[in-house]
């Protein structure tokens, strides 16, 4: 016989917070991207700026998840608090990367 593991948050408001922190400052960012362009080639069509406006905030609250998880399961004394704090930040900043990279394949990011 197997046991099974599941992964349940311990404090899903928590969860929920982070996510939205990170997708909202994922949108934020993507807009203050986008809106100033101006020049949009025919072959991009008429709804180009959806997909990077859907797929850089999914990152963001990823990155808000990944940084969740990191803070509850990794030991939060001393120096391992501010190497958790750096390593959620720096998963975070390379996830929004990747967002922003797949977001605007085939159009800006040419």
């Amino acid at each position: 016989m197997s046991q099974q593991i599941t992964v349940v948050p311990q404090n899903f408001a928590s969860l929920k917070l982070r996510m939205l922190i990170g997708g909202g400052v994922a949108f934020v960012l993507i807009t203050i991207f986008l809106l100033p362009v101006k020049n949009v080639r025919p072959e991009w069509g008429q709804f180009w700026m959806v997909r990077p406006f859907v797929i850089v905030p999914l990152a963001g609250a990823t990155g808000g998840a990944a940084s969740y998880y990191l803070t509850k399961h990794l030991p939060q004394t001393g120096w391992f608090k501010v190497a958790t704090v750096l390593l959620s930040l720096v998963v975070y900043i390379i996830g929004l990367w990747l967002g922003t990279v797949l977001g605007l394949a085939g159009t800006l990011w040419d």
